[in-house]
């Protein structure tokens, strides 16, 4: 798409309607061109925040107000994991739906003596944490989980949650290094005593006792715990299997540690994979642990009409997430994979529940959030509004996806890496429509693209509701059927519409109506799955830009 912007598609090309009947197409209006909500992932598509870790802080401009700020690493290396600086994403907390850009926090570019280098160093997934004084100042602890030898226990401090941080542990004997135990995926946490833990590993788990005054080494007469929770590669076949991402939060009296676990091979029915994120609790903050389960799962795990557990999303990768309470809500905060490769992470969130028995002992319990394209949209997404076609939280091919480290083989639709237009629009406009088209591409025949879930309550009553997919047709003919609620019939799944899709549509970009049948009695929330045949095999029907509904 040269321009990214949708057309209408021309007044007289015939549709089908109800998976077989053929009307005349109407004419819609233009599509909206700045989106009024995302959906999920939460932040404008442009750009990619992995890692991400949830804070509700105070808004340093408006005293007594509190902001979301979502700490993360930034995949702009686009070949590799991650990039060379850290960004700040924030919201008010009561209007989840639009979140601010407050820039670059930390960007590594010299040494202890302000000796420039070459390039910045990478940074990888950070954690903050925030220590009050006895004053009541406020300081913000950055831990960039810096990739250079040397490095990796940096901390910087600022006295806003938006920084900017400055590194605060340069080593005096070598200004190219820093002073610190902290090691990959560190965690930070200060307790309500004043008292200051680290967490951090890979494969491995450590937690230590941190000095209160540096933030960064062990404090005297403590030592570093290795192993604290039970490893992936241990021989004892612990259920913890930790294997990275370490997050730590403190619920009531319990302690809960949240990270990235390596399942055991046929656990849920799938292979192994370390793309879910588990917890585990205490009433200490180094243990004993107790074993939770699984909070997400971003395979999106689903059933096939036998019954066979299958990813509905892709099928492997890694993650890194965290929980947050806001508003009196309790969210889980990860990425999904995007594209080809685990270099073009975004964030995604979903809703859970989490209780807490208190006391010694007492059991912590956090539901398993389900994968959908909602956000935080939680009563389901405005059908009228513009969507791009990239939040889909279903993408499944003829057959399965394949995950060889680090790249993915789709045999059919996957969203596609995009990161808008250009760096000066994407900022000035973060919720433009151009800059937010993250297309699923590869839709092959035998393909489903799915969306979880729409609330049908505004369509409630309206007689001639249509589909309006924008999309880019590519000279293969076939046709896409329109189902509600599940994909298949066997499992109560509805056809309510279909497109066909011929070789001499324009191949450029426009949005196709689709006549929907039997849903104006229909209110709540509802899935919708688009599915692709043709008898034209291993070739993409079209290019998915956009969804919305639209009514006459």
């Amino acid at each position: 798409m040269k321009d990214k912007t949708l057309l209408l598609a021309a007044s007289g090309v015939a549709l089908l309607a109800a998976c077989g009947s053929q009307e005349q197409m109407p004419t819609f209006d233009a599509p909206q061109t700045t989106l009024t909500t995302i959906g999920n992932p939460y932040i404008p598509l442009w750009d990619h925040i992995p890692d991400g870790e949830p804070y509700v802080f105070e808004d340093p401009d408006n005293p007594g107000k509190f902001r979301v700020y979502l700490y993360g690493s930034h995949d702009i290396e686009v070949k590799n994991y991650c990039g060379r600086d850290q960004v700040v994403w924030s919201a008010d907390v009561n209007d989840l739906n639009h979140w601010r850009l407050d820039g670059v926090i930390l960007k590594v570019d010299k040494n202890g003596k302000g000796e420039p280098q070459k390039e910045a160093d990478v940074l990888f997934a950070p954690d903050v944490t925030l220590k009050v004084d006895k004053d009541g100042k406020k300081t913000y602890y950055l831990y960039p989980n810096n990739q250079v030898g040397g490095r990796n226990g940096m901390v910087a401090k600022s006295n806003r949650p938006d920084g900017p941080f400055e590194v605060i542990n340069w080593s005096k004997a070598n200004p190219d290094t820093t002073d610190g135990v902290l090691k990959f995926d560190p965690a930070v946490f200060v307790d309500d005593d004043g008292k200051v833990y680290g967490y951090w590993g890979f494969g491995t788990s450590h937690v230590a006792e941190l000095d209160p005054e540096t933030m960064a080494t062990v404090k005297k007469g403590t030592k570093v715990t290795v192993r604290m929770i039970g490893g992936f590669e241990d021989k004892d076949d612990n259920e913890f299997r930790f294997f990275e991402a370490s997050s730590i939060r403190k619920i009531k009296d319990k302690y809960v540690f949240i990270y990235s676990r390596f399942t055991k091979d046929g656990e849920f029915g799938l292979p192994t994979s370390n793309y879910t994120l588990a917890y585990a609790y205490s009433d200490t903050p180094t243990g004993p642990w107790t074993y939770g389960g699984t909070i997400i799962d971003g395979r999106a795990r689903e059933k096939d009409p036998d019954g066979k557990v299958i990813p509905s999303a892709t099928p492997d990768g890694n993650t890194h997430g965290s929980i947050c309470e806001i508003n009196g809500k309790w969210w889980v905060f990860y990425h999904r994979q995007n594209g080809l490769n685990e270099f073009s992470r975004q964030a995604m969130v979903a809703p859970i529940t989490v209780n807490v028995e208190e006391g010694k002992g007492g059991k912590v319990t956090i539901s398993e959030g389900e994968y959908t394209s909602e956000g935080f949209s939680t009563e389901g997404l405005n059908p009228l509004d513009i969507h791009p076609a990239g939040i889909c939280c279903w993408y499944t091919g003829p057959k399965p996806a394949v995950h060889e480290w680090p790249n993915n083989t789709f045999y059919g639709s996957y969203v596609a890496a995009a990161y808008g237009t250009t760096p000066e629009s994407n900022l000035k406009e973060p919720y433009a429509l151009k800059n937010n088209i993250n297309p699923v591409v590869n839709n092959t025949d035998g393909s489903i693209v799915g969306y979880k879930y729409f609330n049908f309550n505004g369509l409630n009553g309206k007689q001639d509701v249509y589909l309006l997919l924008g999309m880019i047709p590519q000279g293969i003919e076939g046709q896409i059927d329109i189902y509600l609620d599940r994909p298949w019939t066997q499992q109560g799944g509805k056809c309510v519409g279909s497109l066909k899709i011929t070789p001499d549509m324009p191949q450029t970009s426009a949005e196709q109506p689709v006549k929907l049948d039997s849903i104006s009695n229909l209110t709540g929330k509802h899935a919708v799955y688009l599915l692709f045949s043709s008898a034209t095999k291993e070739k993409s029907i079209c290019t998915l830009e956009t969804i919305r509904f639209a009514t006459k």
